[in-house]
């Protein structure tokens, strides 16, 4: 009953949030599609243009929808996959808060917290990859409470569509093996059933980062795609503040303060009581803030949607308070939907991580004049552009006839590395993004390298964005 009113909630919230122009606002939405689409469209198709810093499954699943421009250009397909997240993330919330009460109350109440929350309603109307992490991660510690046999391939597929997903399947299998030592079971016997359910998970883990050695040359991205700006950097201590503080903007403080009695809570009977140790795990889901603390201590800038994968766990927490009252269970929803409704308001256009999706609005117009600028002269030549900071620009100028396929980008490999030492031979049009996180690495490359545009003409600008025409340029007549 959860998945269904979910699923047709998020529907409608989808479409709210598309008439209103905002399903692609966020930057990485639309890059997102971008990395689906060049899979297949691209200079040099291919397995290698699945990509190694952002993770495979969410381009893999929508990888045949968005050959079909109307799925490109809208990320429908894409939005549909976040709503079926949506729904089995809102259904494993709730079963994980009522098994672990026994009431059904108690999983009404999480999963009302959880659904009605604006940032996770706006995300899901998205093509962004966040709800299909938490439906995998919800779903695969729903299924070690309920002892199935999908887990370890729950946890791998989690593990190849975020980062976060890492931590917390490392967390959950730590947490299962002690539940069941807890239990009676004897460490051996624990550790080999834990083995079991790592095996998929690690296979997975392990095949991304070969995947990742042998496209970009290493084993793991962590750094070089930001500038470091973070107020925490260097800080554990305050960037563990600003997690805090994300979560507390994302819902509200009376919320938070619930979800902190109910992990008490869930910590408290997991050790008083050696049959209910199992309890304990779905607080693996916390392990999901590692990634955005260790970014946060490197510096990495501020992002208030990297907490929202911790938003399930503190919907079961609020659960958990109400059921682990059994006199009261009735009342406690009572206030507690009350809470939510007052605090929680599901259609708002200024909840933060709507907000935060429409940072990017006010370069749209003036990098509208820059791509009127190319297409006027545009005559079939490739242009060149980082993709890593360009990607939504080239998903936009979709609307205007240009394939992925037209634009050299990282993705191409040996053409690419060949184009930074000199792009004149390869490229009759070069975009530049020149502000947006101190430049991009073309940007970078023009201040290493002055004669690196030696050729090339500054033709236009416009919102950080600077178009280069590459100098007597025959266009390419094409039949």
């Amino acid at each position: 009953m959860c998945a269904v009113t979910a699923a047709i909630g998020g529907t409608i919230v989808a479409v709210h949030y598309n008439r209103l122009g905002l399903t692609l606002s966020h930057y990485d939405a639309r890059a997102h599609l971008v990395v689906a689409r060049r899979i297949i469209d691209s200079i040099t198709p291919g397995w290698q243009q699945i990509g190694a810093v952002w993770l495979p499954l969410p381009h893999l699943l929508n990888m045949f929808p968005v050959q079909a421009d109307i799925f490109y250009r809208t990320g429908a397909s894409a939005v549909a996959i976040s709503i079926a997240a949506f729904a089995v993330a809102t259904a494993a919330v709730a079963w994980i808060a009522a098994e672990i009460t026994g009431s059904t109350i108690a999983g009404f109440v999480a999963a009302a917290v959880f659904a009605l929350n604006p940032n996770v309603l706006y995300l899901q109307a998205t093509p962004m990859t966040e709800l299909l992490v938490i439906a995998l991660m919800t779903g695969a510690v729903a299924g070690l409470l309920g002892s199935a046999t999908t887990v370890s391939a729950l946890f791998a597929l989690a593990c190849l569509t975020r980062y976060e997903a890492w931590p917390v399947t490392v967390a959950a299998v730590l947490l299962h093996a002690w539940a069941r030592w807890r239990q009676g079971e004897t460490m051996p016997a624990a550790l080999r059933e834990a083995g079991r359910i790592a095996v998929l998970p690690t296979i997975a883990v392990i095949a991304f980062l070969i995947f990742s050695r042998i496209v970009i040359g290493q084993w793991f991205v962590s750094s070089g795609f930001f500038v470091p700006e973070n107020k925490a950097l260097g800080d554990p201590r305050m960037a563990a503040g600003e997690i805090f503080w994300g979560l507390r903007m994302l819902g509200s403080a009376p919320l938070l303060a619930l979800a902190l009695c109910g992990v008490i809570g869930l910590v408290v009977v997991a050790v008083v009581r050696r049959e209910r140790a199992h309890v304990i795990v779905p607080l693996a889901l916390a392990a999901a803030a590692a990634l955005p603390w260790s970014a946060f201590v490197k510096g990495h800038p501020f992002r208030i949607r990297y907490m929202v994968v911790l938003l399930p766990l503190e919907a079961i927490a609020i659960g958990v308070a109400v059921g682990l009252v059994p006199r009261m269970r009735i009342a406690a929803a009572i206030v507690v939907l009350a809470i939510a409704s007052y605090e929680l308001r599901p259609i708002d256009v200024h909840a933060p991580m709507v907000v935060e999706a429409q940072w990017e609005q006010p370069n749209a117009a003036p990098r509208r004049g820059v791509t009127e600028c190319l297409r006027a002269g545009y005559g079939g030549e490739t242009i060149m552009a980082s993709m890593g900071s360009l990607g939504h620009y080239m998903q936009e100028a979709a609307t205007d006839g240009f394939a992925i396929r037209d634009f050299l980008h990282e993705g191409n490999g040996d053409i690419w590395l060949a184009a930074l030492d000199g792009p004149r031979p390869f490229a009759g049009w070069i975009l530049i993004e020149e502000k947006a996180n101190g430049g991009d690495m073309l940007a970078k490359k023009t201040r290493e390298n002055p004669r690196f545009l030696d050729g090339f003409s500054r033709v236009c600008e416009g919102g950080g964005l600077v178009l280069y025409e590459r100098q007597n340029r025959k266009p390419i007549v094409k039949r």
